[in-house]
C-alpha cells in the first residue's frame, strides 16, 4: 500500500508530522517482527534437542543457521534495494519470513527445520538492510535520530517478545505451537506495516551493472569513519552477546540455582532497550553522535562491572544497565552510518548492510567466545572478555571523533554534525 501525503518531499518528514509518525511506528513494528522471528527458537533449544533427538550443540543451529544466513543476505539485500527501492523490499521481507515461520511448523525432520530457518534468515535480511537507509532518505535530519532510535527499540522489544512468547506457548503446545504463534505475530506486524509505511518519495535508483556495484561497494569500505563504525558494531555486539549467552549458565548455577523459566525472566530487561535507543536518538539530535555514543559505551561498561557483584539483585541491575547502554550506542551508531554515507554520496543501504554484517559477525564471535570464557574461568572471565570488547568500542569512538565531518555544522546552536 502506498500512502500519499501532502507534506513536501524535498525536506523529509518533520518532527510532529503525520508522515514521521507513520514511518516511525511502521518500522518499529517491522523491527518487532524481524527480531521476534529471528530469536524465537532460543528458549526452545532443549525442547528441540529432545523432540528431534539431536545434541544440544546441533540444536543451536535453529538460531545460528538463521543469523548466519541473515548476515549473508544483508550483503545482497543492500545492493538490491539501491536499485529497486526500499518499501517493496520491506514488505516482501516481512511477508516471506512470516510465511516461512508458519511453514517451519510442518518440518518433518530436523534437517528440514534447519534449512527452513536458514531460508527464513535470508528473507529476514530485507528489513534491516534498508530500514535505516529509508529513514535517512525520508525523514528530516532534525528527526532522524529519534526515528532511528524508535526502530532500534522495536528490535529490542521483538527480541524480548520472541523469547517470552515462544517459551510461554511451548508450555501449552510444544515447539510447534511456539513457532507458529511467533509466525502469526510476524504476519500481524507485516499487515500493520503494509498499512502504515509511507512509500518512498526521495529514493533515487542507483545505476545498474557490475561496475556501478563495484563503485558503490568501494565507496562504503574506503571511508575511515564508516570503517570505524563497522568495527564499533562488531565490538559492541561481540560484548553484548558474550554476556547474554553466558548469563543463563550463571543464574542456573550455585549460589543462585534458578530454574530455566525463572532465569529466563532476565530477558525482560530488553524492554529498556526500546527506551534507551529512542532516548539516545533524541540526545544525538541535540548533542551530536560523537558525544552520545562514547557515553553510552561507558554506561554499558559500568553495567558490566556491576554484574561482577555476587548479589542477585546486583546482577540483574547490572544486566539492565549494560543492556540500556548497548541499545543506546547501537541505535545512534546505526543512524550515524546512514547519515555519514548519505553526506558522502555513498550508497546508504549498502553501508547499513555492511554495518549489520559486522554486527552479526560480532554476534557469532562473541557468542562462541562467551561460552568458552564461562567454561574456562566462570563469570570473571566473561566480564574480562566482554569488557575488553567494550574497551575496544570506546577506543573506536575516540578515533571516530577525530574523523572529519562531511557537512558543516547546522546554523542552530547546539545542533549536531550530521556525519
Amino acid at each position: 500500500m502506498e500512502v500519499v501525503t501532502s507534506e513536501p518531499a524535498t525536506e523529509g518528514y518533520l518532527p510532529g508530522s503525520a508522515g514521521l509518525r507513520r514511518a516511525s511506528w511502521a518500522l518499529f513494528l517491522a523491527g518487532v517482527a524481524v527480531f521476534a522471528l529471528l530469536y524465537a527458537p532460543q528458549p526452545l533449544l532443549p525442547l528441540l534437542s529432545s523432540d528431534f533427538s539431536v545434541t544440544p550443540a546441533a540444536a543451536t543451529l535453529a538460531v545460528s543457521a538463521t543469523t548466519a544466513a541473515l548476515a549473508v543476505g544483508l550483503l545482497v539485500a543492500g545492493p538490491v534495494s539501491e536499485r529497486f527501492g526500499r518499501t517493496r523490499l520491506v514488505h516482501a521481507s516481512l511477508a516471506t519470513s512470516s510465511a516461512l515461520g508458519l511453514l517451519a511448523v510442518l518440518a518433518p525432520t530436523w534437517d528440514w527445520l534447519v534449512v527452513l530457518r536458514a531460508v527464513q534468515g535470508l528473507a529476514l535480511a530485507g528489513l534491516p538492510a534498508v530500514a535505516v537507509a529509508y529513514l535517512r532518505e525520508e525523514v528530516h535530519p532534525l528527526a532522524a535520530g529519534r526515528a532511528t532510535g524508535l526502530y532500534v527499540g522495536g528490535n529490542a522489544i521483538g527480541g524480548m517478545l520472541g523469547r517470552l512468547v515462544s517459551s510461554g506457548l511451548a508450555e501449552l503446545g510444544g515447539w510447534k505451537a511456539a513457532q507458529g504463534g511467533v509466525a502469526v505475530l510476524g504476519l500481524v506486524c507485516a499487515v500493520l506495516v503494509w498499512w502504515l509505511l509511507p512509500r518512498s518519495r526521495r529514493f533515487t535508483p542507483a545505476p545498474a551493472g557490475l561496475r556501478a556495484l563495484a563503485r558503490r561497494t568501494r565507496g562504503v569500505v574506503t571511508d575511515p569513519a564508516l570503517l570505524g563504525l563497522y568495527g564499533l558494531s562488531l565490538a559492541l555486539m561481540g560484548s553484548f552477546v558474550a554476556v547474554w549467552n553466558a548469563i543463563g549458565f550463571r543464574l542456573e548455577a550455585p549460589p543462585y540455582s534458578l530454574g530455566p523459566a525463572v532465569a529466563g525472566l532476565v530477558f525482560t530487561v530488553y524492554a529498556l532497550g526500546s527506551v534507551t535507543s529512542a532516548q539516545g536518538g533524541r540526545l544525538a539530535d541535540s548533542l551530536g553522535r560523537r558525544v552520545v555514543v562514547p557515553v553510552a559505551v561507558v554506561v554499558m561498561g559500568a553495567g558490566l562491572a556491576v554484574t561482577a557483584a555476587p548479589a542477585l539483585w546486583a546482577v540483574v541491575v547490572g544486566m539492565a544497565v549494560f543492556t540500556a547502554g548497548f541499545f543506546a550506542a547501537h541505535g545512534v551508531a546505526s543512524g550515524w552510518v546512514a547519515a555519514r554515507a548519505g553526506a558522502g554520496g555513498r550508497a546508504t543501504a549498502q553501508a547499513a548492510s555492511t554495518y549489520l554484517f559486522a554486527y552479526y559477525v560480532g554476534s557469532s564471535l562473541g557468542g562462541t567466545a562467551g561460552g568458552a570464557a564461562w567454561s574456562a574461568g566462570g563469570w570473571g572471565s566473561v566480564v574480562l572478555l566482554a569488557g575488553a570488547a567494550a574497551l575496544l568500542a570506546l577506543v573506536l569512538t575516540g578515533l571516530l571523533a577525530r574523523t572529519r565531518s562531511l557537512l558543516p555544522p547546522p546554523p542552530s546552536a547546539g545542533a549536531p554534525h550530521p556525519g
